[in-house]
């Protein structure tokens, strides 16, 4: 069982949606289930809202689940089994208040040293925990030996206990920590394969600890994918526009591109253009580079640009609210100079839109427009331009720049050869 565990605390990054792709691919190749869990217990931050968006885009890149699951759902079994761990000596009530805790953490970093919890409350007696009344977190126990699993990028990794101090799993107000959370849902859920980015190797061994503990023995396979980079070799952040899933599809590119993008980001496939459908047949998790992969906007531009090529007629038409698909033809030529949606839509539409004169040629362009309203029908463009040359005697620049402005609304476009074909039958309201 895959599955892809999002926090709804802001708009998906393309982190995230890599890591939901490649989860969806793995479960669809290996036919095992894949399901969705939203990590809502942070109460901390406004998330109202945030789980649909995360939904929607799923939907729009047609990544489809068998569950559903929300965290909180499952409070009361993060409770029990915390409880459970301190009846069975495996965790232990803490009273250190955070201001003590943050003391403690600045003397280790004035000493420059990594802060590990000191175990100040390890071994309360039981009257000392039972007579004190301030409030307290509970902390699973140090592992006592190293935690050892296997990342299908990564390879063999290996912690010590060291490396692990006794955390907090249940935070003062009874609510579950994020690595306690997770590693019991994941207990519940019976997930199987957990493929993330890479900034969660650090939880895993805390969630294979927790596990342990509780007396878990199914196996859980791990895949870690680097981080992706911008464009100056830094982390993309929030600050980065292309980091956001959302602006990507505002910004007029297909959900098939992005996907097509991601999945070929720092990974080797049989062919640059490829569907999701067609990455099922190919894809190796254990293919994928360790190193981090650099995000390139151009690239995606021309992956995308490729993918509008693709499309149907009546399909490029339809995304630019068009229902003929002789607009999806036009729009299929823009591609030379435009790559999304947003770029291209526009420039269609100034067709059909009240032209405007270039400068220094109003008069050649208002004795085109005055023939183009009652010009005959030709099926050939040739013979469209030399019935234009004798009737307006018009030569050189004063004929081809006006009428390209009176058949595009710019100075600039596909040859008009090619663009007469598939508008030949509006010109006289292209014209008006």
């Amino acid at each position: 069982m895959y599955r892809f565990a999002p926090s709804p605390t802001g708009d998906m990054h393309i982190g995230n949606l890599r890591a939901a792709i490649f989860n969806f691919i793995c479960a669809k190749k290996s036919n095992k289930g894949f399901y969705i869990r939203i990590e809502d217990t942070d109460t901390t931050r406004n998330i109202e809202g945030k789980d649909k968006e995360i939904l929607e885009i799923l939907n729009v890149f047609d990544i489809t689940y068998e569950n559903l699951y929300y965290q909180s759902k499952n409070l009361r079994f993060h409770q029990q089994l915390a409880m459970q761990l301190v009846g069975e000596k495996k965790a232990f009530v803490c009273f250190c208040t955070e201001e003590e805790i943050e003391a403690k953490r600045e003397k280790a970093k004035r000493g420059g040293v990594a802060y590990r919890y000191d175990n100040t409350c390890l071994n309360l007696s039981d009257e000392e925990v039972l007579t004190n009344e301030k409030p307290f977190v509970v902390r699973l126990k140090q592992p006592t030996q190293s935690i050892t699993f296997s990342d299908d990028i990564k390879g063999v990794l290996t912690f010590e206990p060291k490396d692990i101090d006794s955390f907090v799993i249940l935070r003062h107000n009874k609510t579950p920590m994020y690595n306690f959370a997770c590693a019991v849902d994941d207990m519940l859920e019976n997930t199987t394969d957990i493929i993330r980015g890479e900034d969660h190797v650090s939880n895993t061994p805390k969630q294979e600890h927790i596990r342990i503990s509780l007396g878990y023995t199914q196996k859980v396979n791990y895949a870690h994918l680097p981080i992706i980079l911008n464009h100056e070799g830094k982390k993309m952040s929030k600050r980065d526009d292309a980091s956001s899933v959302k602006w990507l599809l505002e910004e007029g590119f297909l959900p098939r591109a992005i996907a097509n993008y991601l999945i070929l980001l720092g990974n080797k496939a049989p062919h640059e253009i490829f569907t999701m459908e067609e990455a099922i047949e190919w894809f190796d998790i254990k293919k994928v580079a360790k190193s981090p992969a650099k995000f390139d906007i151009d690239k995606l531009r021309q992956i995308n640009r490729e993918h509008l090529r693709r499309l149907s007629d009546k399909e490029f038409a339809n995304l630019m609210g068009f229902k003929d698909e002789n607009i999806g033809k036009i729009g299929k030529l823009y591609t030379e100079e435009g790559s999304s949606i947003k770029e291209i839509e526009p420039k269609v539409k100034a067709i059909f839109a009240p032209k405007i004169a270039p400068q220094g040629f109003e008069k050649e362009f208002d004795i085109l427009k005055s023939i183009l309203q009652n010009v005959p029908y030709f099926e050939e463009f040739d013979d469209f331009k030399a019935y234009l040359f004798e009737e307006s005697s018009l030569k050189g620049k004063e004929f081809f720049k006006p009428l390209r402005a009176l058949l595009t609304n710019s100075e600039h476009g596909p040859e008009l050869a090619a663009l007469y074909p598939v508008i030949k039958t509006y010109i006289k309201e292209i014209a008006r």
